[in-house]
């Protein structure tokens, strides 16, 4: 099981210069809020999915100082996983004002909806073991599972965050996944640029035969993997939103796809794709009108329904928090089954919004990986189940010490 044993930060938000030997199993940031234990987890994350889960834009990872400077950020680690370490190294490098005739920065396109990607200021290099590596070749190297209090979005937002999450998992489960994820959304692009020539009388409807086949054989495809890993993953849910202590009910957790192919054990990739294929036609006037990609795994969601009841409009909020954990404890639980390597996992002050019974259970799953990286800012919360099992480190102004468990009343 992989675990990150030392982390290196430079000029990466409010951290200015960081390096960090960490132990196996829970290791612990408390601290005051805005003093930079978020930007810590953050920067794990990175190593793992090569993007942030709070920026925008990459530039805002860049140190305020450091990017007026032109100056970069930077962002590495050591993991170690089955005997050996894998060197994993993230730097963004400021670029003062892109012009047309400049070479354009990296951009990594993974997880974006529609294919479309923001504009940036830095240009990214990621490197394995000193080996140049693009991020579709780091996502599933070493895996990552964050929570945040930003995932009762899960239930109560839009598709988009619940797409998401089912890219994230996947593209860490199957190497194959994010690169078809790539291609489809490139894809996604060139088409929705055509469909706006078509709506200006400046091309050609024949022109769409090509992206219409490119669109249906990697969408299929993407469609396919989705329904299998939402049928792996449903049963895990029901058991962890067991554990959890969720209301009484059973639960359900389904695929919606845009393309009409419903949830049959027999639908192969070919039927799917026959079934995409029409579905196109049949959205050809509303394509013609939006000048956008009507169907397709862009467009896709799933559903959480306990009794008949959809969680998506009528849960409370306390029912919603239940199940973003439910989806993210099966997550973990699905990586480990899938690579047969346990997940790093990252809680980011979630702690403080449950009660002392769901805390006690996971803050227990926690425990039951190789490692667990914990922010909170009551640290009394997380030192009442671990106490000395743990390891503790104070996060103020960006400054990260280490504490004896014994020293924690004094702090």
């Amino acid at each position: 099981m992989a675990y990150l044993s030392h982390l290196g930060i430079t000029s990466f938000r409010n951290l200015a210069e960081l390096n960090l030997d960490l132990p196996p199993g829970v290791v612990v940031f408390f601290g005051g809020n805005a003093q930079g234990k978020t930007a810590l987890l953050e920067a794990v994350y990175i190593l793992a999915i090569a993007r942030s889960f709070r920026a925008d834009n990459e530039r805002e990872v860049v140190n305020f100082q450091a990017a007026a400077a032109g100056g970069m950020a930077l962002v590495n680690g050591v993991i170690e996983s089955g005997g050996e370490q894998l060197r994993v190294y993230v730097g963004y490098q400021s670029v003062a004002k892109p012009t047309a005739n400049a070479t354009a920065p990296e951009i990594n396109n993974d997880f974006i909806e529609d294919g479309g990607a923001p504009a940036h200021s830095v240009r990214k290099q990621i490197r394995v073991n000193r080996v140049r590596r693009t991020a579709a070749e780091l996502v599933g190297l070493v895996n990552a599972v964050l929570f945040s209090v930003e995932d009762i979005e899960l239930v109560h937002g839009p598709p988009s965050g619940r797409r998401r999450f089912l890219d994230i998992m996947l593209s860490q489960a199957d190497p194959l996944y994010v690169k078809a994820l790539q291609r489809y959304q490139k894809v996604v692009q060139q088409r929705n640029h055509l469909l706006r020539l078509l709506r200006d009388g400046r091309a050609q409807v024949d022109e769409l035969a090509f992206w219409d086949a490119q669109l249906v054989t990697e969408g299929a495809w993407i469609a396919w993997r989705r329904k299998e890993a939402l049928a792996d993953l449903a049963p895990i849910c029901v058991q962890q939103h067991r554990e959890l202590g969720g209301q009484e009910g059973d639960l359900a957790v389904t695929y919606r796809p845009s393309i009409p192919f419903g949830n049959d054990v027999g639908d192969t990739v070919a039927i799917i794709e026959d079934r995409f294929r029409e579905a196109l036609a049949a959205a050809q006037g509303r394509e013609r009108a939006t000048a956008a990609t009507a169907v397709g795994p862009h467009r896709d969601d799933f559903d959480m329904v306990i009794d008949g009841v959809d969680m998506g409009i009528y849960s409370s909020r306390g029912e919603a928090r239940t199940l973003a954990l439910t989806l993210k404890l099966s997550e973990a639980a699905y990586l480990t089954a899938a690579r047969a390597d346990g997940p790093i996992v990252l809680l980011d002050d979630v702690l403080s919004e449950m009660d002392a019974g769901r805390r006690e259970k996971v803050l227990g799953k926690a425990s039951q990986y190789q490692q667990a990286l914990i922010t909170t800012t009551d640290v009394e919360l997380v030192r009442d189940h671990y106490g000395g099992d743990a390891a503790y480190f104070k996060v103020e102004a960006g400054v990260v010490s280490p504490v004896a468990a014994s020293q924690l009343v004094q702090c």
